[in-house]
């Protein structure tokens, strides 16, 4: 027996701060603080859609027609995205993931990516996730558990909200000097500069009317190796940063504009990625993740301000 249509929830508590684990897929379900949603989640008997909170495991994004050659060996994945002829953001988001480790504020599950139809390699990926005095932490561990090398991406699906009924009132800041141009599938076609778009976030602006499902890289980087997405209330009393560290060389920010009708433009999706869409055809900062190697990919979450006080 399980809770719920997504599996067993994992529940952290840290002071003020709490958050929902599940075991389908090793997702994010929830996070708030002061009983505010920082995330703009699921319910435990949903079905999760548009990304929402899920793990983006061997590759985030997409994959052109699902095609691609790897050391002379052509492979095709399946099309999980039919209506664009792409395959879409991995294959471990409809998994049961298993608990490795836990504790009151904090919880690692695990699960093994077997050798299948368009990817036969061999992993062993976990989820970490903790809550600390500087909100929530995560950690995405993957080990070729092989013999042979794999090709390897990785990216995470939260929605976040600063409690705006629409997005459009959010004052975002990404520390990005460039941004990917797309195809209509969805597929990157040039990196450009963001200077002179509106794409051009490097100072904080409102997003307004703009629709965004945009990849941004050229980040800015502090002298931890962090950059920091920030999301704010247009009042500034409360907003949450996006932490991108260890492996995050790209974010995809999204406005939600293709969700079913009650989700659009809710809340804004700001995805850490090692690479862009269909970097197993490109090479794009494509990661080869040897026999017995690993790869780990860090971001975070810090909300900032008031967030137990009601909005202005």
């Amino acid at each position: 027996m399980t809770d719920s249509l997504t599996g067993r929830q994992h529940r952290l508590r840290q002071g003020e701060q709490t958050a929902v684990i599940v075991e389908l897929g090793a997702a994010l379900r929830a996070y708030r603080v002061a009983g505010r949603s920082v995330v703009d989640g699921f319910g435990a008997d949903d079905t999760i859609d548009g990304g929402r909170g899920q793990l983006l495991v061997p590759w985030p994004n997409r994959v052109r027609e699902g095609a691609y050659a790897w050391q002379r060996e052509e492979l095709q994945l399946p099309l999980t995205e039919p209506e664009h002829g792409n395959a879409i953001h991995g294959l471990l988001r409809w998994t049961s993931w298993e608990v490795r480790e836990t504790a009151e504020h904090r919880v690692t599950l695990g699960v093994t990516l077997w050798p299948q139809p368009g990817y036969p390699f061999l992993l062993d990926v976990t989820a970490a996730y903790e809550l600390t005095a500087d909100g929530l932490d995560v950690a995405i561990t993957a080990r070729n558990a092989g013999s042979r090398a794999a090709p390897y991406g990785v990216g995470q699906h939260p929605y976040l909200t600063v409690g705006t009924a629409l997005v459009d009132d959010v004052v975002l800041t990404v520390p990005a000097g460039l941004w990917l141009r797309t195809d209509e599938r969805g597929i990157p076609s040039s990196t450009e500069s963001v200077s002179g778009t509106h794409y051009d976030f490097r100072t904080p602006q409102r997003i307004s009317e703009r629709r965004l499902d945009t990849a941004f890289t050229g980040l800015e980087r502090d002298a931890a190796g962090r950059s920091v997405v920030r999301l704010a209330h247009p009042s500034g009393v409360r907003g949450v940063d996006v932490r991108l560290g260890e492996g995050a060389d790209f974010v995809q920010v999204y406005s939600g504009d293709t969700l079913p009708e009650g989700a659009r433009r809710r809340a804004l999706a700001v995805e850490p990625m090692t690479c862009p869409a269909n970097a197993f055809r490109s090479g794009d900062t494509l990661v080869t993740l040897a026999s017995g190697d690993q790869h780990v990919l860090r971001w975070g979450l810090t909300p900032w301000g008031s967030w137990a006080a009601e909005t202005p």
